[in-house]
């Protein structure tokens, strides 16, 4: 019985440290891309997998571009649309996150979503697609990490470089191209508000262009754009 309980002991001693030492890179990754950007996500890679599942040759549409080349008008959308307490809170929009609850269970399944800018890059950043609560404590746990290393206007620059915007299509600068032609420096308020409003299913509004929804959420956004507050 000793022995068991010894071996029991170190088996806790080993996950404990297991544990502490991925938060640890977690954290020193982030502090690396304070400066330094990242060349790829989880999320990026989990997709371009799956896109090679179909088509081996395949790959992800994505440029890199520098806040300073991103339209504000964009920015401003992203903000309106996504999180519009972004400037204020430490990585948590509690009381959105309450009402998301609230609808949720009023509904009786998820047709609603909390999560701020910070939260959404940190899933993007590290985490995969499925939805368990080992999951949702490691973004958590990210995001917390995140706010302490880095300005709201580092997240938001990672974050418009890297989210999903269409089939194989991330980051700002790429979407820009494949749905107008143009720069992400160049877009117009009505096209960045309509890339907004793709966010939360980029990759059905890529097949999917001119929906009634989409076209109502992207006039709800146009009109939200000048009193979002970006850094």
């Amino acid at each position: 019985m000793r022995r068991l309980a010894r071996l029991a002991g170190w088996a806790a001693f080993a996950l404990a440290a297991a544990f502490v030492a991925y938060q640890l890179s977690i954290l020193a990754r982030l502090a690396w891309w304070r400066t330094h950007d990242p060349a790829s996500t989880a999320f990026m890679e989990d997709r371009l997998e799956r896109l090679r599942e179909r088509k081996p040759a395949a790959k992800l549409r994505h440029q890199w571009v520098p806040y300073a080349r991103i339209s504000v008008h964009l920015k401003r959308a992203i903000v309106a649309a996504e999180d519009a307490k972004f400037a204020d809170h430490e990585g948590f929009d509690w009381e959105a996150m309450q009402k998301a609850w609230e609808k949720n269970q009023k509904k009786g399944r998820v047709v609603a979503g909390g999560s701020t800018i910070s939260q959404q890059l940190a899933k993007n950043l590290f985490l995969s697609g499925s939805r368990t609560p080992w999951r949702k404590a490691q973004e958590a746990m990210a995001t917390v990490m995140m706010e302490s290393v880095m300005d709201k206007r580092r997240i938001l620059e990672i974050y418009l470089n890297v989210i999903e915007w269409g089939d194989g299509v991330f980051g700002a600068e790429a979407a820009a191209r494949h749905y107008f032609g143009t720069s992400a420096a160049a877009l117009t308020p009505s096209q960045a508000a309509r890339l907004a409003a793709m966010v939360p299913n980029p990759r059905f509004y890529d097949r999917n262009r001119a929906t009634p929804w989409l076209e109502r959420k992207t006039g709800i956004i146009l009109a939200r754009m000048p009193a979002a507050e970006v850094p």
